[in-house]
């Protein structure tokens, strides 16, 4: 691996969007100018963040940058985990897109959220019927 070598994915959830840089590396991860550690406060969001990492063991081999805007802080972190599987996935001479597959982690989640129905509530919720 070449040391000027990037590599780019990016990884959406919901109604975020993040855009990850892997880089040659000591295995920093830097998201919006933040460290994981700074930008997430809860471990479950840091574990969803370096799963890919862990599962291909190149926790210490890339730096990753991050750029992450939009929904909320687990949109987030899964937009991330997608985005570094998708970076992963392009390393040539390494084999992680059979690993990322089988894990699941190169489908994009297209869940989203269901739209407000005029004359109720919510989407699914209705107001209560009443009969006089």
């Amino acid at each position: 691996m070449a040391t000027g070598t990037q590599y780019y994915g990016t990884g959406k959830r919901k109604s975020s969007v993040a855009r990850v840089y892997l880089r040659p590396g000591n295995g920093e991860i830097m998201i919006n100018r933040k460290s994981l550690d700074d930008y997430f406060g809860d471990d479950a969001q840091k574990t969803l963040v370096r799963q890919a990492l862990d599962l291909t063991e190149t926790t210490g081999k890339f730096n990753v940058l991050v750029t992450v805007s939009g929904g909320g802080i687990t949109g987030q972190a899964t937009a991330i985990r997608h985005g570094i599987s998708r970076a992963l996935s392009l390393v040539p001479q390494e084999e992680y897109r059979g690993v990322l597959k089988k894990a699941g982690l190169l489908t994009r989640d297209a869940r989203e959220v269901e739209r407000k129905k005029y004359g109720q509530p919510g989407a699914r919720k209705r107001y209560q019927y009443s009969k006089r």
